[in-house]
């Protein structure tokens, strides 16, 4: 997959793409629908997705809580696993952000990236002040030459599938029903980064992350899938994982330590991909260290039953 994050300066062979715009965070099954739907509508171009960074979101209210169910190297992870062939992440900015919709039709999607076809949800708004709607992105490719597809929302059990419903059910400790909405295991990923050897030390080393700028879901343990994504130790592993503040070690900052089983090797610097599968307990203290353990080798078998059953 071709990453382009320039609409200005386009080489000929990434003009013509059918492509889904949107933010597409978590990648979940709406935003999966409205790719397919770039894919079957122009089946002989270059399927392609086109999104913002930062998240238009962080970019007007940088200090509002973290939302991010993905960051951006995650999102392009899961968008080439659908097949997506070109990425335009363009660069979310005041000059992007001043544009009208329609300076956005023309300067965007017409004479920048020449697209050929593009797909958008029902509730699409785009342009200065989000003034731009799906109807009006419709009016604009008539006039100047690209097809627009207009895709409905996607509900499941009831309910609109969206990144706030996801966040919702996260925050609850639910990830089942998060993973019936995303089509996939919610999924935290990351570089481990150096830690206190705690783990080590009580017989549990575990693989650190930081969740920083991300939406935490329920702090506590949960069961765990982990794909380890490069370096010598390449490969897919159980385990289980806690998320949180560590308060037995009076912790502060929020994080992710993950527990493989029947491992042993050195992963710091690697990329790791920790699928969260069920919510096991919640955070707790313990009067000494001999009834922490007890509770990890509990956490561990619980967790190891429930990702045999998978």
């Amino acid at each position: 997959m071709r990453i382009i994050r320039d609409y200005q300066f386009i080489k000929p062979q990434d003009r013509g793409a059918s492509v889904a715009i949107g933010n597409f965070d978590g990648v979940h099954v709406g935003h999966q629908s409205v790719i397919e739907l770039a894919r079957s509508t122009a089946p002989d171009a270059s399927l392609g997705v086109l999104t913002f960074e930062p998240h238009p979101r962080e970019y007007f209210a940088p200090d509002a809580p973290p939302f991010r169910l993905m960051r951006d190297n995650a999102r392009a992870h899961r968008l080439e696993k659908l097949g997506v062939e070109k990425l335009y992440e363009l660069p979310f900015n005041a000059a992007l952000a001043g544009l009208t919709p329609e300076e956005f039709a023309r300067s965007v999607i017409c004479d920048g990236l020449g697209l050929s076809h593009v797909v958008v949800g029902s509730d699409f708004c785009f342009g200065k002040g989000r003034s731009g709607t799906a109807d009006d992105l419709v009016r604009f490719g008539q006039q100047m030459g690209f097809g627009v597809t207009i895709a409905p929302l996607m509900e499941r059990s009831e309910n609109v599938v969206s990144s706030t419903a996801i966040r919702t059910a996260l925050t609850e400790g639910r990830p089942h029903d998060a993973a019936t909405m995303l089509g996939h295991w919610h999924r935290i990923e990351g570089e481990v980064i150096g830690g206190e050897q705690r783990g080590r030390e009580l017989g549990f080393p575990t693989a650190n992350m930081s969740i920083e700028g991300m939406h935490p879901p329920k702090f506590g343990v949960y069961a765990v899938l982990v794909d380890v994504l490069d370096g010598p130790h390449q490969g897919s592993y159980h385990g289980a994982a806690s998320v949180g503040t560590r308060p037995m070690f009076n912790g502060e900052v929020p994080n992710i330590e993950t527990f493989l089983f029947d491992f042993s090797g050195d992963l710091y610097g690697s990329t790791l991909s920790v699928g969260l599968v069920e919510y096991l307990r919640t955070e707790m203290t313990f009067d000494g260290l001999d009834g922490l353990i007890a509770q990890m080798d509990a956490d561990c078998e619980k967790a190891r039953t429930v990702l045999a059953a998978l």
